[in-house]
């Protein structure tokens, strides 16, 4: 299998280099490799004539999104409409990762594949355009959708994850504030690669909610990494709308990963577990 990799020195991108590593894989860098190009784009894509191509790339600061519109669509919408076109045309199969925030969060349960999104903000629009744009125009696609990543390279769009800062903030002995009533289930990049090697190998598409297992707050994700870290910064639980975030999020947007259940693929562990294999594996435990 010839697998182009979008965004492959990203914080997704480098676990599934990684992951990947046995396959005949093409990796490609921004910016050399720009989704928002679409010549360029199609002339290295027809280059490698890839039977799959995996789009990592994601505008992602969800606050600048509210300001930044143009380009939170260019990069979350346009570009994967422009990729769906030239995937057909090479006969290749497109994965493309899409985000819990395309949910509005009143359901209170997990949401399945089957769920109705309603996005708060601009960010979850622009994924979800990204989405209907891919189901519109073709039949071989993946459509991945995740919640509260974090890995060892980093989110490019933000330059930190929410782990590796928290474990900042003990250290410093920092004051911060954490709200305290959005639930996620934070996911490691690295396990989520190991399932779309599972999904590859398998072969079929379709729309997947993929992220750990269990259900927590912010706060409650923040308390779980201090007690590891055995520190206790001074932090203060918030609700979200006294933290003020420039864009509206949905207070609960945790995923079932339903349809991956069904075609077998083993499950994730539990957000609490996977926390404790990163945090070995980068050294802070």
């Amino acid at each position: 299998m010839r697998i182009a990799l979008i965004g492959a020195d990203g914080q997704l991108g480098s676990d599934l280099l990684e992951v990947l590593k046995k396959k005949d894989l093409f990796p490609l860098y921004y910016p050399e490799f720009d989704v928002t190009d679409k010549e360029r784009m199609k002339q290295k894509l027809e280059s490698i004539k890839p039977d799959t191509i995996i789009n990592t790339s994601a505008f992602n600061n969800v606050d600048a999104g509210e300001e930044r519109i143009k380009e939170a669509f260019e990069v979350n919408s346009f570009a994967v409409r422009d990729l769906s076109f030239i995937s057909l045309r090479l006969g290749a199969a497109l994965m493309h990762f899409s985000s819990d925030y395309v949910f509005d969060g009143f359901k209170k349960s997990p949401y399945h594949e089957a769920d109705k999104p309603n996005p708060l903000n601009v960010y979850g629009v622009s994924k979800l355009t990204g989405e209907y744009f891919i189901q519109n125009i073709m039949e071989k696609y993946y459509i991945i959708r995740t919640s509260g990543l974090y890995g060892e390279a980093g989110c490019k769009g933000k330059d930190y994850n929410f782990v590796d800062l928290m474990v900042q903030k003990a250290e410093k002995d920092e004051d911060t504030r954490i709200i305290d009533d959005q639930y996620t289930s934070p996911t490691w990049t690295f396990e989520l690669a190991e399932r779309i090697r599972d999904l590859l190998n398998g072969g079929k598409y379709g729309l997947y909610h993929m992220s750990s297992e269990g259900e927590c707050t912010w706060f409650q994700f923040a308390d779980k990494i201090f007690s590891l870290l055995g520190k206790r910064p001074p932090v203060t639980p918030v609700d979200a709308k006294s933290y003020g975030a420039r864009a509206k999020r949905p207070l609960y947007s945790v995923l079932e990963n339903r349809a991956l259940k069904e075609i077998g693929i083993r499950d994730f562990s539990n957000w609490e577990g996977a926390l404790k294999r990163y945090m070995k594996k980068k050294g802070y435990i």
